[in-house]
C-alpha cells in the first residue's frame, strides 16, 4: 500500500500581509494543494492522510466545493481528514454538515472515531478539535485495536497547549505508523514510524528549510507491517537567512550591491537578511532600502560598533568612558574583546544620556 502524508496546508492563509507578495502566497497555497492531490494521482496512492490543520480558519462553504472536486479527480484513493486547532469543528463548522465524495472519510469528534478501510486491510484513528487548544494528553489512551491488518493513527499537536504526548508512549500504542500534523518543520521521531510532514508550504519567516509531505509504503508479512517512508520537498517558496558580513570600510552602496547578488540567487524565496561583523561609528545604514532590492522579509542588524579607542578619549576626556577607553589602550582584543568593549561603551554612553 502506498500512502501519502500531509499536514498543516493552512489554505486560506495569506501569509507575510501587508508585503508585496502576500496575496500571490495566499493562491500558491492553494496551488500547491492542487498540485498535491494530481501527484497523489499520478503516484495512484492507495491512502492520503490529511493529519488536521488542511484550513487556516473555518472552513466556507464555497472552499469545501473546491476541495470535494479535487477530492473527486482521485477517487481511488481513500482520503481520512482531521480537524486540527486552526479549523477545529465548531459547532455550525461547514465541515461536519457537508456531503463528501465516498472515497473521503472524516475523523470527526472527541470519542476515539476510527474509520476502517477493508479494501486496503487498514485501520485509521484520531480525534479532531473541537476547540482551539487542548491541553489533556488525548492520544495517550487510544490504542491500536486490531480492527485490520495494518493500524495508523492520525495525530495533530505535541506542545502543552495542543494535545501534548509522549513518543515513548505513542511508540507503544501498537500503531505500525503514526501520522502528526501541528508543528510546521518536518520531522521525523521515529524512523518509518512516528513523523511530523511539516507545513505544505512555509507560513512566516521562522519555517526556515524545507516543507512539503511524506510519502510511504506499507507492507504486511504475516502479521507484521512494514512501514517506510521519506520526507518529499514540495514547496513553491521557501524562506532563505542571508548573512552580510561588515566591517569599518562598509557602505550602504556596497551593502545593498552586496545584498542584490544574493538575492539574485534566491529568486522566488523569501529572504532575511542578516548584517553581521563591525561598523565603524559614525556609520548608518537605511534598512528600509534593503525592502526595495527584492524579496526581503526582514532586515536584523547583528552588527556592534567598532568604537576608536583615542577617538573617544579626546571627546569624553576626563570621564570615566576615557577611563575605560584607556584600560583597553594598549591590548590587541580578539573579536569577542571587541564586541565585549563595544557593549561597555554602549553602557557607559547610555547611562552618561540618562544623567544629562
Amino acid at each position: 500500500m502506498r500512502f501519502f502524508h500531509v499536514a498543516d496546508v493552512h489554505l486560506g492563509a495569506e501569509p507575510d500581509k501587508g508585503f508585496p507578495w502576500s496575496e500571490d502566497r495566499g493562491r500558491e497555497i492553494w496551488d500547491s494543494f492542487r498540485r498535491l492531490i494530481q501527484q497523489v494521482g499520478e503516484r495512484k496512492a492507495d491512502l492520503f492522510l490529511i493529519a488536521g490543520d488542511l484550513f487556516h480558519r473555518q472552513p466556507l462553504l464555497k472552499e469545501l466545493k473546491e476541495i470535494n472536486y479535487l477530492f473527486s479527480t482521485i477517487p481511488h484513493t481513500e482520503i481520512v481528514l482531521m480537524a486540527g486547532n486552526h479549523d477545529y469543528l465548531k459547532k455550525d463548522s461547514c465541515y461536519l454538515k457537508y456531503p463528501w465524495e465516498p472515497n473521503v472519510h472524516c475523523l470527526w469528534g472527541r470519542e476515539e472515531p476510527c474509520v476502517e478501510l477493508p479494501r486496503l486491510g487498514t485501520a485509521v484513528y484520531g480525534i479532531s478539535y473541537d476547540r482551539k487548544e487542548i491541553r489533556d494528553p488525548l492520544y495517550h489512551h487510544i490504542h491500536a485495536a486490531g480492527k485490520q491488518p495494518i493500524e495508523i493513527l492520525l495525530a495533530h499537536g505535541g506542545d502543552e497547549r495542543h494535545i501534548p504526548f509522549s513518543v515513548q508512549i505513542l511508540e507503544r500504542s501498537g500503531f505500525d505508523y503514526v501520522a502528526l500534523g501541528h508543528i510546521h518543520k518536518p520531522d521525523i521521531l521515529i524512523p518509518d514510524k512516528i513523523a511530523y510532514a511539516g507545513a505544505l508550504e512555509p507560513l512566516d519567516r521562522n519555517d526556515t528549510g524545507s516543507h512539503g509531505y511524506i510519502e510511504g509504503t506499507i507492507q504486511t508479512t504475516g502479521k507484521k507491517a512494514e512501514v517506510k517512508i521519506q520526507f518529499v520537498p514540495f514547496a513553491l517558496r521557501a524562506y532563505r537567512n542571508l548573512s552580510i558580513s561588515v566591517d569599518e570600510t562598509t557602505t550602504q552602496y556596497e551593502l545593498e550591491q552586496k545584498a542584490v547578488q544574493m538575492l539574485k540567487k534566491e529568486k522566488q524565496n523569501l529572504c532575511c537578511l542578516k548584517l553581521e561583523g563591525s561598523r565603524a561609528m559614525d556609520a548608518f545604514f537605511d534598512f528600509n532600502r534593503f525592502y526595495k532590492l527584492g524579496n526581503v522579509r526582514d532586515v536584523q542588524d547583528m552588527t556592534h560598533t567598532s568604537y576608536q579607542k583615542e577617538v573617544l578619549k579626546q571627546k569624553y576626556g576626563g570621564t570615566l568612558i576615557e577611563a575605560y577607553a584607556e584600560a583597553f589602550a594598549h591590548k590587541n582584543l580578539t573579536e569577542k574583546e571587541k564586541k565585549a568593549f563595544a557593549y561597555g561603551i554602549e553602557a557607559l554612553l547610555e547611562a552618561r544620556e540618562e544623567s544629562l
